[in-house]
């Protein structure tokens, strides 16, 4: 359903450059300053004042112009992107998920912004490749995430184990997690369900064994890794199910001695687990002669709506790139700042649960990025969920995933 939704849009979308639709101008205000107006999907309190002191202060440094935003609800943020694009009513920069952006980039929504006076290698590589395509640039990394391994540090000290480190490799991850599951307690659990929700905690196993997005059986070692934890019940079954939230609910009652879960859960655990005694560290690696293990990127990017006139939109780019400004919208945002720089901060690097997530950072990759990443996603995590349910063998439902991969056009 995703795939055929997405090429009617694109054979919508493609008529309509034709009559230049989506090419209105900027708006003028009586007082003579220009209009600009940002899209997003920002909904609890925090992100609502970063959204204010952003935009305040830009307007403050930018006389010229006025910078508002309007809510749009992350459930209808594609939907109402595309009847946008039928329409013409459009803003002038959109926040979106970072995983999204390429299809959208193919739809001809964003401008490419390649010209514009911007050191693109001051930024976190993963994050900044979510934000282009073909080698051209389509707008800036506006917030950065990946998942890392929590741990329940008074379950490790009652079973004598020690703590998980970036040393830790699958077989050592393997044997920690039969340890600690007694006593209702399971050794670790993850997001697996079946969305891309589930992708984006399950796809890092994949790149780890040595696999990517386009190559499945390449990476067969995560889905026989996967399935012998699962049939060990050391790696919770019941993660076909949870979402990220159900996860860290989990975590925090005590039911997952380790949990794979992102830095937004940090504040969570803090108002609603404050006593926890826990840990992060970097995701096991594959072996012992292996790096880092790899993660995936969350987060969001900022573009500019493909206009005739990009002045406006690329003015506010580089004020966000600015990197004392980053830190200060980041700090308020509860994630971290994709510029190298700025994720120097101290804010971050002195804290150690944050430093961790930073460290994960330096191996993460995004989603694709691909206009065709709906339809992967659906193939993708479909495998996983046969792998984690039994339905299928390993080399099988590799075999099978690899086929529906390569179908995808």
């Amino acid at each position: 359903m995703k795939k055929i939704l997405f090429l009617a849009v694109a054979i919508l979308v493609t008529a309509l450059s034709l009559t230049g639709c989506g090419k209105s101008e900027p708006k003028e205000k009586s007082n003579g300053k220009t209009k600009l107006v940002i899209w997003d999907y920002f909904e609890t309190d925090s992100q609502k004042e970063m959204m204010v002191q952003l935009l305040d202060n830009f307007n403050k440094t930018h006389p010229d112009y006025e910078a508002t935003h309007v809510y749009v609800p992350f459930s209808d943020y594609q939907k109402q992107l595309t009847l946008g694009i039928a329409s013409g009513e459009l803003p002038d920069l959109v926040i979106m998920d970072g995983c999204s952006m390429a299809s959208f980039i193919k739809l001809g929504l964003l401008a490419d912004i390649s010209s514009a006076d911007i050191d693109w290698s001051e930024y976190i590589s993963g994050p900044m490749e979510s934000t282009m395509l073909d080698g051209k640039h389509y707008g800036l990394p506006f917030a950065t995430n990946c998942t890392a391994l929590l741990y329940n540090k008074d379950i490790f000290d009652a079973a004598g184990v020690p703590y998980p480190d970036e040393n830790t490799t699958w077989a050592e991850f393997k044997e920690i997690a039969k340890k600690l599951t007694k006593n209702g307690i399971s050794g670790f659990g993850n997001a697996a369900t079946n969305t891309d929700e589930g992708t984006f905690q399950c796809l890092q196993w994949l790149y780890t064994a040595g696999g990517s997005y386009k190559d499945i059986e390449g990476g067969v070692e995560a889905f026989e890794f996967i399935q012998d934890m699962i049939k060990e019940g050391v790696w919770t079954n019941e993660a076909v199910n949870w979402t990220q939230s159900d996860v860290n609910y989990n975590f925090m009652g005590g039911s997952l001695a380790m949990e794979q879960n992102g830095p937004w859960q940090v504040p969570v655990l803090a108002a609603s687990a404050p006593d926890l005694n826990y840990g992060v560290t970097v995701l096991p690696k594959f072996d012992e002669n292996s790096g880092q293990a790899t993660s995936i990127l969350g987060g969001e990017n900022i573009g500019i709506v493909n206009k005739s006139d990009l002045k406006g939109g690329i003015e506010f780019l580089k004020y966000y790139d600015q990197t004392e400004v980053m830190v200060e919208t980041m700090k308020l945002y509860g994630s971290f700042p994709p510029k190298t720089e700025a994720a120097k901060n101290p804010f971050w690097t002195d804290d150690p649960i944050q430093a961790a997530f930073i460290k994960q950072l330096e191996t993460s990759i995004p989603r694709g990025p691909s206009p065709s990443w709906p339809s992967y996603t659906v193939a993708i995590q479909n495998g996983f969920q046969e792998v984690m349910t039994l339905k299928k063998t390993p080399a099988q439902a590799a075999k099978d995933t690899q086929k529906a991969v390569d179908a995808i056009k």
